[in-house]
């Protein structure tokens, strides 16, 4: 499908690619996750073929879901960076949800909502990794004991509640603010969203101070 003319490139193919990964992954941890949390949601291990397969795919799905994050964190991390523009936008985040973007404070490529996103993840993937691996029975059921894994467990699960209500914020925010969803499936946004969006952005853009290739804009 042909690209429309005058639009911005936002994410290149590297970026999408890495994301859905990232966002397959996690759906099917949260669903393989939940299955194993209470025997009223275990009817989710069916789209896995089973209890069997589900657990023994649950936490191989993990490794490539922290690979996947470390790939978008490489990608990622300097356009998350907080500055105090951010805080200023938290401020007035009455404004974004009010649907008066106008009136709150204008951002870069990233506003403070999606900082939080990304940085909340960043922390939380890893803490389900690692706790993940003091509960995996198969490799390291022997090394770990008792309290070790009953704690990892606890752990586990309150991280993952939280990941997943960062998960809600972060679908609901793409669903809410339109055309967003575009952006990570095609590619690219029209000068008017970003003007509207980050307009900051669309400025260093027009001035040159982005040089990477996925930021500039095509004719």
């Amino acid at each position: 499908m042909s690209r429309p003319k005058n639009v911005i490139i936002r994410y290149s193919a590297t970026n999408r690619v890495n994301h859905w990964i990232t966002a397959i992954c996690f759906v099917l941890l949260v669903l393989s996750g939940l299955a194993m949390f209470h025997p009223m949601l275990f009817f989710l291990s069916g789209l896995f073929g089973g209890g069997q397969w589900m657990r023994a795919a649950h936490p191989w799905i993990g490794i490539v879901l922290l690979i996947s994050y470390l790939a978008m964190i490489v990608q990622f991390w300097r356009e998350n960076l907080v500055h105090q523009d951010d805080i200023e936008w938290l401020k007035q985040a009455r404004f974004i949800v009010s649907n008066q973007e106008e009136r709150a404070p204008q951002t870069g490529r990233n506003n403070a909502g999606q900082k939080i996103v990304f940085w909340s993840m960043a922390l939380l993937i890893p803490v389900l990794f690692f706790t993940g691996l003091l509960i995996w029975e198969v490799y390291f059921g022997a090394a770990t004991s008792i309290p070790v894994q009953r704690a990892a467990v606890l752990i586990h699960s309150l991280a993952a509640i939280a990941a997943i209500l960062v998960w809600i914020v972060h679908v609901f925010a793409a669903i809410w603010v339109r055309d967003s969803v575009r952006a990570m499936t095609q590619g690219y946004v029209t000068p008017g969203w970003a003007w509207r969006h980050h307009r900051k952005w669309l400025e260093e853009l027009a001035s040159g101070q982005h040089d990477e290739t996925n930021d500039r804009k095509r004719p």
